[in-house]
């Protein structure tokens, strides 16, 4: 296509590009006036602060401008109407067969581009990420992927010197917070560097973290992290702030019917054995959590550990016949908050590990948690659920809570735009088995039918080593009384 010199007085070569016609014309001079642009490159990004674009109107640069609000002008220099732009989408979206990216069905163009507005949003929340740092070595192959950006994914390094390659580029340091140091906050400060913390999604995988289960779902939060109550964070600021359209509504909704509908949690599909709860008598559950756990230090509202809430639920419930459940991590022998049966059995009636989690959350008539995500999960099946703490999910007007609200806080929102926040604006997911981007529906399908990364050895050595801690846990307190 020949372009008139005469629309491009005013403008140095640099904010001139030139898309070549093919690989092979760039091997030549250069051109006339301008700079060659990259022959494969992402029109998003590349239109982005474009003030015209000139090409024909069946063009991909000139469909995208069009859909951008960016003016089209064609060979003579006039413009193309936006009509004429709509017409050249629609014909080229109709022209074209699409087949789901993971299942390879056919499908019409809207599941299609849902799909890829997925893909999108994980990769683009992804650039600027310069390098990471306490990364687990049996995590790193999966946060390959979760932190790729479409082109590269950023090198793993220890804290300092992640934080001098992320300054140097003027990026960001992703960071696992709960193995990097105290002080990263304020290095990272001192030298003008943002931090990007990553944890687990709120629909991990069929495995205990602990356990060294690999991922499905991690959240990357570049304001703060969704634990701690004591600073903002993205997914705050999305549930003060966002505006949630009618769309994402109902495909929040449809998604929480999903989840509900396949018995999925946080650790996939359950199994187990019901537990009988006594007839004309209040039920409560008491959900247990990590007593070291950061959403526990940092969402806490200054409760000490599981015993001093469990305390707590029966002063608030004391007429109720309490269940205690404990944390399955600390339950399989990962991590710290064991209570002996004896100090469980002074505050409540039962103790129970086995039944199905989500079941049991139904069939009482209380749910009561410290910042546990069994909170949310029983929020997204209808149940009433009383909050000691400050989760994420707490002072939104869909919980009893008994700890005093963060004046960030106070907006009234329905479960489904918690849903629509938490699971799919501000996660990012890894199909287990093609390991590509993807949405939370896929992951609640994948979570449902067992698709999940082989077992590993190093899973089912942590397995014996958690068994081993349990029982010389438990021995200690038989010998100890």
């Amino acid at each position: 296509m020949r372009i008139d010199p005469s629309i491009c007085v005013g403008l140095v070569a640099g904010q001139i590009g030139i898309m070549p016609a093919d690989v092979s014309a760039k091997r030549g001079a250069a051109p006339a006036i301008g700079h060659w642009l990259p022959s494969v490159c992402d029109p998003w990004v590349l239109l982005a602060d474009a003030r015209t674009v000139h090409a024909e109107v069946d063009d991909d640069l000139a469909i995208v401008a069009g859909l951008l609000g960016i003016a089209v002008l064609g060979p003579d220099g006039a413009a193309f109407s936006a009509e004429q732009l709509k017409e050249a989408a629609r014909y080229r979206l109709a022209s074209a067969r699409y087949r789901d990216c993971f299942s390879g069905e056919m499908v019409d163009a809207a599941h299609a581009i849902g799909q890829l507005a997925d893909w999108r949003r994980h990769v683009d929340g992804n650039r600027g990420i310069a390098a990471a740092s306490g990364m687990a070595f049996w995590k790193r192959e999966a946060m390959r992927h979760f932190l790729w950006d479409g082109v590269r994914t950023p090198p793993f390094l220890p804290p300092a010197r992640g934080l001098a390659r992320a300054r140097r580029e003027a990026g960001a340091l992703a960071i696992w917070p709960s193995r990097v140091p105290v002080t990263i906050t304020a290095d990272a400060a001192a030298v003008g560097v943002t931090l990007a913390r990553v944890e687990d999604g709120f629909l991990r995988s069929r495995g205990l973290g602990a356990a060294l289960h690999p991922p499905g779902s991690v959240v990357i939060d570049r304001c703060g992290i969704y634990y701690n109550a004591r600073a903002a964070s993205d997914l705050e600021g999305l549930l003060a702030t966002h505006e949630f359209s009618p769309d994402l509504v109902e495909r929040a909704r449809q998604l929480r019917a999903r989840v509900c509908d396949a018995g999925v949690t946080k650790y996939g599909a359950e199994a187990g054995q019901m537990i009988d709860l006594p007839p004309g008598r209040r039920t409560v559950l008491a959900v247990g959590q990590v007593d070291d756990d950061m959403s526990v230090q940092l969402g806490g509202a200054g409760i000490d550990g599981n015993l001093d809430f469990l305390a707590r639920v029966r002063r608030a419930e004391p007429d109720g016949w309490i269940i205690y459940r404990p944390h399955p991590d600390v339950q399989a022998g990962h991590r710290k908050g064991h209570l002996s049966d004896a100090a469980v059995l002074e505050h409540a009636d039962a103790i129970d590990s086995g039944a199905p989690l989500m079941e049991l959350v139904q069939a009482v008539d209380e749910v009561h948690v410290l910042s546990s995500l069994t909170g949310f999960e029983a929020l997204m099946r209808g149940c009433s659920v009383t909050v000691h703490g400050m989760p994420f999910y707490a002072g939104w007007g869909v919980t009893r809570d008994l700890a005093k609200s963060s004046p960030r806080r106070g907006r009234q929102l329905d479960v489904d735009r918690l849903v629509a926040a938490a699971l799919i604006l501000y996660p990012r997911y890894i199909d287990p088995v093609t390991r590509l981007p993807c949405g939370p529906e896929l992951m609640v399908d994948r979570l449902a039918s067992g698709s999940t990364p082989p077992m590993t050895w190093l899973i089912r050595l942590r397995a014996l080593q958690g068994k081993l801690r349990r029982f010389m846990t438990l021995s200690a307190e038989f010998l100890h009384g």
